[in-house]
């Protein structure tokens, strides 16, 4: 944790000369650019998988027309297909997977009162007048909604609502698309993928809750994080 948090230290350091007392805010962001950065090759390889899976589309259709009245001799048909052409139908959730290490990581860096087994100095950075370790309620009994750090939650939930609202759009064209996905009326294709059909687009407003409840800084990197998700999927599956 100690080397973690030298790391945030050394980004805020670096920024210091551009963004001044926001500089942690900003070394948070380009951290989790940085993560994305990482985990994007991991992004293009399911764009590809989805792409594959569209290609099978015209063979998932045969298969639903021989095994339609067998829920179970078509899930085992289409599974089959999958695996023979290699594709993988949940390829997309590694990427959000990959960066659960780092989101947890910087949840208790900014959550811990000492680091290392001394006073934790980045409590003390603050995005306007918000302390990045703290949440929502705090800000609330400091001002109320319309204090200076209450202020602050507001942007950010103005901004993850639009960035919600194109990921809802985008998502439910994605879903619509992929032949993976069970279609109205139909059984579905692949276990437990009528669930994740119906959850999928609404994913992206899961972020309010997150700025609502986790410190600030946690808050920057999801809604960071997610606003990149849905820049990167809107570029790679166009």
């Amino acid at each position: 944790m100690s080397v973690f948090a030298s790391l945030v230290e050394h980004l805020a350091d670096l920024l210091q000369p551009l963004f001044g007392a926001f500089a942690a805010a900003a070394a948070i962001v380009l951290f989790t650019a940085l993560v994305r950065l990482l985990v994007h090759p991991l992004s293009r390889a399911a764009a590809r998988g989805q792409k594959a899976r569209a290609a099978l589309q015209p063979r998932i259709a045969e298969l639903r027309r021989k095994h339609g009245r067998d829920p179970e001799k078509l899930q085992r048909a289409v599974l089959e297909l999958h695996t023979r052409e290699k594709v993988s139908p949940l390829s997309g959730c590694l990427p959000s997977l990959l960066q659960l290490p780092a989101f947890f990581l910087l949840y208790h860096l900014f959550s811990s009162e000492t680091i290392g087994g001394r006073a934790n100095e980045l409590l003390g950075h603050r995005l306007f007048e918000a302390p990045l370790g703290g949440r929502w309620a705090d800000a609330l009994g400091n001002g109320g909604v319309f204090g200076g750090p209450g202020l602050v939650y507001v942007g950010l939930f103005a901004v993850v609502a639009v960035v919600a609202w194109c990921g809802y759009r985008l998502s439910r064209r994605m879903t619509a698309a992929d032949p993976a996905m069970p279609a109205a009326g139909e059984g579905e294709q692949l276990p437990g993928l009528g669930a994740v059909t119906k959850v999928m687009p609404f994913m992206s407003f899961f972020t309010l809750v997150t700025v609502a409840v986790l410190p600030l800084a946690a808050a920057l990197y999801m809604v960071t994080s997610t606003t990149w998700s849905v820049a990167e999927r809107a570029v790679l599956y166009r």
